[in-house]
């Protein structure tokens, strides 16, 4: 399963530059606000070093790694939850994604305008922060109303959904995203259906100069700890010049190489991310495919197998589970079923990162 971002931030922050660095697809970019009108859509393969490892052990099968889906969207200015500039199109696009990848401006250049004059890593992020604050306060408002109604006829399940409304509400009032409070197991199928915008997981895309790092990215990762958000520092019109230019990825990686960059902003992101949403990889070698599968931490076996085809989780038998490193050193799937490294797992077993899995289904 994919998994999906939409990348969100001021006008001239950079983020169809960032999407270009990530996904490679060639996104238009102007030095002027709202270049980005329609949505950009771009999907990229996750690099994946244990993924090449276990294709090497079948290299007459075809491998096939996960993928992340990047959406390009909109530039927020103020009022946008007022439908100022592209606000309302923007915000709709947020509800349409997993996770949030805030790009933040962190380089100076006198030739791309700043919407509001001058470069202030704060009160940038906190443009963007207020106004899904203000369309998360508007939809839960609307429904609270709604809810509401229902109450004052003695409804219990409509009186305990207002006291849930009234605890987002005020932490909306407060300034403080939803994602930042706890919900009980009973609470989170109702918070998902509602969807608030600041419920989502960020991750903040300090957009810095060829140079690198600045003061300006430094005050952004000090802002990311101090909301228990992720941040990652992107050379973004490098890697996206890079990506243009080098389309072979060892070619690329040397060049990034040469900067000082070990790894891609699309590693970086992925293993950031990744760790955000709580999602680990499990691997299968099936037929004619050796393929990766991201999955919810903690997901049990017949919930795995379901990524693979829905029926797997009603017909589910058994589970026949190799760690990656197990295999990797014997070398073959057939010395670990010798040596008895192999296990057979039931419908509670809870799946590892980086297990090898059989399904067994009816």
């Amino acid at each position: 399963m994919s998994r999906s971002f939409g990348l969100v931030g001021l006008p001239n922050a950079g983020k169809s530059t960032i999407f270009n660095a990530l996904t490679l697809a060639g996104a238009k970019v102007e030095p002027y606000p709202f270049c980005t009108i329609e949505p950009h859509h771009g999907v990229a393969a996750v690099p994946d070093a244990r993924l090449n490892q276990l294709h090497a052990l079948f290299p007459g099968k075809k491998k096939v790694p996960t993928t992340i889906e990047v959406v390009d969207i909109a530039g927020l200015v103020e009022r946008a939850s007022q439908g100022e500039g592209l606000g309302n199109q923007f915000l709709a696009e947020i509800r349409g994604v997993e996770a949030i990848l805030h790009v933040v401006r962190c380089f100076q250049d006198p030739d791309i305008a700043h919407p509001m004059g001058d470069l202030d890593v704060r009160r940038d992020i906190g443009v963007v922060d207020g106004e899904l604050l203000a369309k998360d306060r508007e939809t839960l408002e609307r429904r609270r109303e709604r809810s509401a109604k229902a109450a004052r006829t003695g409804d219990k399940a409509a009186q305990e959904e207002v006291a849930f409304l009234d605890r987002l509400l005020a932490a909306v009032d407060a300034g403080a995203p939803i994602r930042t409070l706890h919900f009980s197991a009973h609470e989170l199928p109702y918070l998902r259906e509602l969807a608030p915008l600041t419920s989502k997981s960020v991750l903040f895309v300090a957009n810095v100069g060829d140079e690198g790092e600045s003061a300006l990215s430094r005050a952004l990762a000090a802002i990311a700890q101090e909301s228990g958000a992720g941040w990652i520092v992107v050379r973004g019109k490098l890697e996206a010049e890079l990506g243009e230019a080098c389309p072979d990825e060892g070619e690329r990686q040397a060049f990034l190489r040469e900067y000082g960059l070990a790894e891609s902003a699309l590693v970086r992101l992925v293993t950031e991310a990744y760790r955000l949403l709580s999602v680990i990889t499990f691997y299968t070698v099936e037929g004619p495919e050796v393929r990766a599968w991201t999955i919810p931490a903690g997901a049990k076996a017949p919930d795995a197998g379901a990524a693979i085809h829905n029926d797997f989780r009603d017909r589910f038998v058994l589970a026949e589970v190799m760690h990656l490193s197990d295999l990797l050193v014997t070398g073959s799937e057939r010395a670990l079923r010798e040596t008895g490294r192999i296990h057979r797992a039931g419908r509670d077993y809870t799946v590892q990162d980086g297990d090898v899995i059989h399904f067994i289904s009816a």
